[in-house]
Formats: C-alpha cells, sequence, structure tokens
C-alpha cells in the first residue's frame, strides 16, 4: 500500500519493515540519465522458459514431475523462479520435456538479452540493420 505525502510517495509496507525509501510522485519529469540495471533472477528466467516448453507441449506439472521423479509443487516453485533447481535437476527436467541444456541457456540468454534491450535509455538506443 502506498502514501502520498506532499507530493512524494511513501510505500507503507517498506516502511513497516524498515525500508525508508522514498520515490517520486509518478508525475515527476522522469530521469533518462539512469537505466534500470535489476534484472530478474536467473532462476527466474530458467522457471518462465520451463513453463513455457511445458505448456507448449500441452504437458501438466504433475506428468512432468513425475517423469523426473520430484513433486508438481516443486517443479511448480521451479517455474515460479521461488527455486533454485540444481544442474542436475534442469538437466532432468529438459530430459523430461526433450530440451536440451544449451537451449535452456539459449532462450534464458534470449530472454535476458530482450529484457536489456527494453531497459535501454533512448539515448542509447541504436538501429540494426540486418540483411535478409
Amino acid at each position: 500500500m502506498a502514501a502520498e505525502e506532499d507530493g512524494v510517495v511513501v510505500d507503507l509496507d517498506a516502511h513497516r519493515r524498515g525500508e525508508h525509501r522514498r520515490n517520486r510522485v509518478a508525475t515527476a519529469e522522469p530521469r533518462r540519465d539512469r537505466v534500470d540495471t535489476a534484472s530478474p533472477l536467473l532462476r527466474s528466467v530458467y522457471g518462465e522458459v520451463l513453463r513455457d516448453e511445458r505448456q507448449d507441449q500441452d504437458r501438466t506439472l504433475a506428468d512432468v514431475a513425475t517423469e523426473v521423479g520430484m513433486s508438481k509443487q516443486y517443479l511448480s516453485e521451479i517455474e515460479r523462479g521461488r527455486k533454485e533447481a540444481s544442474s542436475e535437476m534442469l538437466h532432468s527436467i529438459c530430459g523430461a520435456l526433450g530440451l536440451s541444456i544449451e537451449v535452456l541457456l539459449f532462450r534464458g540468454a534470449r530472454r535476458l538479452g530482450a529484457l536489456r534491450h527494453l531497459n535501454r535509455p533512448v539515448s542509447e538506443a541504436r538501429v540494426e540493420l540486418l540483411a535478409a
């Protein structure tokens, strides 16, 4: 929950947790010289890739989890980026989905690159011409 005090937005939940940061009101002029460097955790990106692949194959959490030998709750937490899967576990999940680790890494890197590109300020934007 947020409240406005004298043109400043205060996050009341953060205040209760002891985080006393204040943010400018959204109507204030945004700063264009700063890039938002906060990127998602790698486990979140890999989880999204795995979930998208599973859903593209029209498979259920229970189906894939049973094949891997884990609970569907744990697989769900991996897909939502709440649990950090070991490399062995990622390998097993990829195997159950018929996906190579290389493809998981590539798709994850591509998503991170796309997010990084979206967070680039206008002054750093560039146009790339690709040959057909």
